[in-house]
């Protein structure tokens, strides 16, 4: 993967950014996905901000080599405080690492969110309590994608603030729009989870030391829901 061939995962991602948009791109590693969408013509700028020394000097590399230090800021910064005032941003993505981490990336990042934001999330696991925080946060999910690529399933996240906003608990925890939608990619991942459901209560059962109530119960309750959905 490089600036011209991204990976499935991001170019899945690349597809749901706004034609000229103004993108923050934050974990950006290499600044692949900036500087790809921007040699395409797809965005008008971007900000590629990078928590780690190593790979803000990467995706400093990638954007110097491809002559785009005029249209690429690449900060060094934690989460959105890569964002200043004045880069005018319209998208940002946020792609491969848990849940909890774009969440608390998004919560601690308040103050620099204008609310007219696209988010294009690529969480890898831990997608409900990020749909959590949009729903408690009044962001509509516009499109949930889901694909398989090196044997992991990937799950992207669009959503837009819209006022107040209501997902039930299964919608939650499987994603409103693939409930819908149930596509065989979906169906495949569920079946797979509700196979290692039932290994791990199959595994409570004979443990020797006690599990804590509540834990079995969770587990036992995501079985059934999983159970509902596939039936």
């Amino acid at each position: 993967m490089n600036q011209h061939t991204l990976s499935m995962r991001l170019e899945r991602v690349a597809a749901h950014v706004p034609a000229g948009a103004r993108l923050a791109d934050i974990g950006s590693d290499h600044g692949y996905l900036p500087v790809a969408l921007m040699r395409r013509g797809a965005i008008v700028a971007a900000v590629a901000g990078e928590v780690a020394l190593t790979p803000f000097r990467a995706a400093e590399r990638t954007v110097r080599e491809n002559d785009l230090d005029q249209q690429i800021r690449v900060r060094l910064a934690s989460g959105l405080a890569a964002i200043e005032p004045g880069d005018a941003i319209t998208a940002i993505s946020i792609c491969g690492m848990g849940g909890e981490t774009i969440r608390d990336i998004l919560d601690s990042g308040k103050a620099h969110l204008s609310g007219e934001e696209r988010l294009i999330l690529q969480p890898n696991g831990g997608e409900q309590p990020l749909r959590q925080w949009l729903m408690e946060n009044g962001y509509c999910i516009l499109c949930e994608e889901l694909l398989r690529e090196n044997r992991f399933d990937y799950e992207i996240i669009v959503a837009e603030r819209a006022g107040p906003v209501t997902y039930t608990a299964e919608e939650l925890y499987f994603g409103p729009l693939q409930m819908q939608a149930r596509s065989p990619e979906f169906l495949s991942k569920w079946q797979r989870i509700l196979r290692e459901k039932h290994k791990t209560l199959t595994n409570f059962a004979q443990a020797r030391q006690a599990v804590p109530e509540e834990k079995l119960q969770e587990i036992a309750q995501q079985a059934r829901w999983i159970t509902e959905l596939l039936a």
